[in-house]
């Protein structure tokens, strides 16, 4: 059985503030984000199944990331749920999101990690995410690092 690694890219805007930071990350700001997502698992063998030869199909990957991240994530405020008028943006406002967590990369992309643990397939294994809160800055997660 050969294992194999694929991977997909995805990118979505989002602003965020981090509250009590010391630094100009305290005011709202936006960021391009780049998520690169890699599962590991081995190519389906069945001759007569249409995905055979294929780990999953890209497509597939896509609708699921879309699902969970991008489309909630896509164009949103992020705020943690201690954050001044928190409660009261999140009531005049579409598309934001409060979280219990500061959100900064790293802790998004533990985030991220948990919602695609719970949702992807059993004889998929989600091996890395990376991402990118800049072109030149990025956080990376790996599966065998938090087992």
């Amino acid at each position: 059985m050969s294992i194999i690694r694929v991977t997909k890219e995805f990118r979505f805007e989002g602003a965020h503030s981090l509250v009590n930071y010391d630094g100009k990350c305290r005011s709202i700001h936006g960021h391009s984000y780049k998520l690169l997502v890699t599962l590991k698992g081995s190519p389906q063998k069945e001759s007569k199944e249409p995905k055979t030869g294929m780990v999953i199909d890209f497509s597939e990957l896509k609708r699921v990331i879309n699902k969970i991240i991008v489309d909630k994530y896509d164009h949103a405020l992020i705020l943690r749920e201690d954050a001044l008028l928190a409660q009261e943006i999140l009531d005049s406002y579409s598309n934001v999101i409060i979280t219990p967590f500061q959100p900064t990369s790293e802790n998004l992309i533990i985030h991220f990690a948990q919602l695609l643990n719970r949702e992807l397939p059993s004889f998929l294994e989600l091996y890395s995410l990376r991402l990118y809160e800049t072109t030149t800055s990025f956080v990376e997660w790996f599966a065998q690092d938090n087992q």
